[in-house]
C-alpha cells in the first residue's frame, strides 16, 4: 500500500497538506468553543445549537452553490483558494468576541469559507486520480486532514496548560492559516481538454442515475441523528471530564481516525464502499447509544471516543468515494455539492433538536434518537439504495444494473 500512496498525483498532497494546516488552525480552537461559550459567554446547549446549526446549514448552501458553478466554469483553484482565505481571517477574529451572537458571526464566515471550497476541492481530489485509486486518494486527504485534528487540540492543550487564556489562544491560529493559503495558491489543476459540457443544474437532480438520489435520502436521515461533534464535547465535560482534558480526548479521536482512514477507505476500493460505511454508521449508532445512558463512568469516555474515530475513519473516505462511483463525471462538483448540502443542512435541524431534546428531556433521550437515526439509515442503504447497483470493482466505478 506505501508504494500506491507515494505514487499518488501530486495535487492530491498538495490537497492533504493544505487540509492539515487548516485543520490544525480549526481544531486548535473547536474544542474551546464549547467551553468558551459556557464559562466566559454564560451561553447553554441551545446557544451551541443555533451557532453550529446555522454556520453548517450556510456552509452546506454554499458548497452546492460552489460545486456547480466549478462544474459551468471548469475551474476549481479559485473557490479553493478563495474558501481557506477567508476562514484563515475569521478564526483568528473570535478573539474579540464579547457574546455569542459575534461568535455565530464568525463561525458563519468560517464556514461560508468551507462552503466554497469543499465541493470544488473534492471535485479536483476525485478527478486527479483513477476510480480505482478514490478510497486511497480520499482516505489519504482525510488522514492528512485528521492530523491537523490531532495538532490542534494537541496545541490547545499545552496552551492551556501554560494558563494562556482562550482569546490569547484563538489569535494564534493566524499562523497555520496563512501557510494553507500560501499552499493553496501552488496548486495546478489537470486538464480538462476534451470532456463534455455538463448539463444545466436542476433541483430535481435531473441527469443523476436513481441509486446516487437514493444515497442523498438516506444520507439526510444519517445527518439528521448526527448533530454537532461540540455536543459530545459538552456531554463528556457533563460527565466530569477536566477541562483540560477536553482537547486531548479530541486529539485522541482524530488520532485513531487519521491512522486508520488511508487503509480503510483504500480497502473500500478492493470489498466496495457499502461494508465500510455500514460498519462505520453501526459503531456510530452504538458509540451514540452508549453515551447518552453513561451514568458517570469517566474512564469510560476514552475507549468510547476511540470507536467514534473508528467510524470516521471508516466512513469519511467511503462516502465521498461512493459519490465519485454513482456521478457522471460531467457533474462531479455538482455531485459533491448535493452531497455537502445534504450532510450539512441537515445539520441545522439536527442540532436544534439535539439541543432541545438534551435540554428538556435529557441527555438519554437526545443520544437515543440520534442513535436510531443512524441505524435505521444502515439498513435503508443495505436494502434500499443499493438493491441495483452492481459492486465496484478495482477497475471500474459502481454503475447501476442495466434493466
Amino acid at each position: 500500500m506505501l508504494k500506491s500512496i507515494l505514487a499518488l498525483p501530486t495535487t492530491v498532497w498538495l490537497l492533504g497538506l493544505i487540509s492539515l494546516m487548516n485543520d490544525s488552525a480549526s481544531e486548535l480552537i473547536y474544542p474551546l468553543v464549547p467551553l468558551y461559550l459556557a464559562s466566559v459567554l454564560m451561553a447553554g446547549p441551545k446557544a451551541l445549537g443555533v451557532i453550529e446549526g446555522i454556520a453548517e446549514a450556510t456552509s452546506s448552501l454554499l458548497k452546492l452553490f460552489a460545486g456547480v458553478l466549478a462544474d459551468k466554469t471548469a475551474s476549481t483553484k479559485p473557490w479553493v483558494v478563495g474558501g481557506y482565505s477567508l476562514a484563515a481571517v475569521a478564526r483568528p477574529l473570535m478573539a474579540f468576541a464579547a457574546a455569542w451572537p459575534v461568535v455565530l458571526a464568525l463561525r458563519f464566515a468560517d464556514r461560508v469559507g468551507k462552503g466554497l471550497r469543499t465541493s470544488p476541492r473534492d471535485a479536483l481530489l476525485a478527478s486527479s486520480v483513477d476510480p480505482a485509486q478514490r478510497g486511497l486518494a480520499f482516505g489519504l486527504h482525510r488522514a492528512m486532514d485528521n492530523a491537523g485534528a490531532v495538532i490542534g487540540p494537541l496545541l490547545a492543550t499545552g496552551l492551556l496548560a501554560l494558563h494562556l487564556p482562550l482569546r490569547d489562544i484563538f489569535l494564534w491560529t493566524a499562523v497555520p492559516g496563512a501557510i494553507a493559503i500560501a499552499m493553496a495558491l501552488c496548486i495546478k489543476e489537470p486538464s480538462r481538454v476534451g470532456k463534455a459540457s455538463p448539463a444545466p443544474f436542476s433541483w430535481t437532480l435531473q441527469g443523476f442515475p436513481t441509486a446516487f438520489k437514493r444515497y442523498l435520502l438516506v444520507l439526510a436521515l444519517f445527518t439528521l441523528g448526527n448533530s454537532s461533534n461540540m455536543f459530545l464535547l459538552l456531554r463528556a465535560r457533563e460527565l466530569g471530564l477536566l477541562d483540560v482534558q477536553i482537547p486531548l480526548l479530541w486529539a485522541m479521536v482524530s488520532a485513531v481516525a487519521m491512522l486508520f482512514s488511508t487503509p480503510l477507505s483504500a480497502l473500500s476500493d478492493r470489498w466496495g464502499r457499502k461494508r465500510l460505511i455500514l460498519s462505520g454508521w453501526a459503531i456510530y449508532g452504538v458509540f451514540y447509544l452508549i453515551l447518552g445512558l453513561n451514568g458517570g463512568q469517566t474512564w469510560l469516555l476514552w475507549p468510547l471516543f476511540a470507536g467514534y474515530g473508528l467510524f470516521l475513519a471508516a466512513t469519511e473516505g467511503a462516502e465521498k468515494a461512493l459519490v465519485a462511483d454513482l456521478a457522471p463525471a460531467t457533474l462531479l462538483g455538482t455531485a459533491y455539492g448535493w452531497f455537502n448540502l445534504t450532510a450539512g443542512l441537515l445539520l441545522l435541524p439536527a442540532s436544534l433538536l439535539f439541543g432541545w431534546l438534551w435540554q428538556s428531556a435529557g441527555p438519554a433521550l437526545a443520544f437515543g434518537v440520534a442513535a436510531s437515526c443512524a441505524l435505521l439509515a444502515a439498513l435503508l442503504l443495505h436494502y434500499w439504495v443499493m438493491r441495483d447497483v452492481i459492486p465496484a470493482t478495482i477497475e471500474a466505478p459502481i454503475t447501476e444494473r442495466k434493466p
